[in-house]
């Protein structure tokens, strides 16, 4: 059974479409769990932040504030690229050390993997498939600046950071478009997954 790779830019509803997977009996990866778990206090991924960041990024716990790590690196093009180059390479072994656990463990359903920096960060080769989650820049401003309390400027700067629709479609072999109501996403969601299971039986 294949490998999805599930992306789209923030704010697209991938993590919808992601639980409307799990939901048909997908097994789901979140890259974005795996990049906290990168940053676990004492690990690697942690240390090499520090050293890179300083330890200004820190909050109390010792833990990583994302959200003043995330402001540092996205108003500085030269800072993301350090971080990515530290974080992107351990995302990956973990992600792939996850995959093979599962196929190893007998699981014969579709995996998923849910990340926005699919393409960016060169994890295609995880992946048999990519699905793209596209939905209006008006649309993805208003949710974003909604569900994480950003002004619309800085979800523009996040959404300018990232390659844009145009070329994600250039890798996709599915792409569904998250416009409409939740219940057309979800036809979408299923017409998606018909193929991909029965093409498998």
């Amino acid at each position: 059974m294949k490998t999805i790779g599930l992306t789209g830019g923030i704010g697209c509803g991938k993590t919808t479409v992601a639980a409307m997977l799990q939901e048909l009996g997908a097994i789901v990866i979140h890259a974005d769990t795996v990049g906290h778990e990168i940053y676990r206090p004492d690990s690697e991924g942690w240390r090499r932040v520090i050293e890179a960041f300083g330890s200004d990024v820190l909050q109390a716990d010792r833990t990583v504030d994302r959200k003043k790590l995330g402001a540092i690196v996205f108003a500085d093009p030269p800072a993301r690229q350090r971080l990515n180059a530290i974080v992107h390479p351990l995302m990956a072994s973990e992600i792939r050390r996850r995959i093979e656990a599962y196929r190893s463990a007998g699981r014969d359903q579709p995996i998923v993997l849910e990340a926005a920096i699919l393409i960016e960060a060169n994890w295609l080769p995880l992946v048999d498939e990519v699905w793209l989650v596209v939905a209006g820049t008006t649309a993805v401003i208003e949710r974003v600046a909604a569900g994480r309390g950003l002004p619309a400027e800085d979800v523009e700067r996040r959404i300018h950071a990232q390659i844009g629709d145009a070329e994600r479609r250039r890798f996709a072999q599915v792409v569904i478009e998250n416009n409409g109501s939740v219940d057309e996403l979800r036809a979408q969601v299923k017409t998606a997954w018909a193929r991909l299971t029965e093409g498998d039986e």
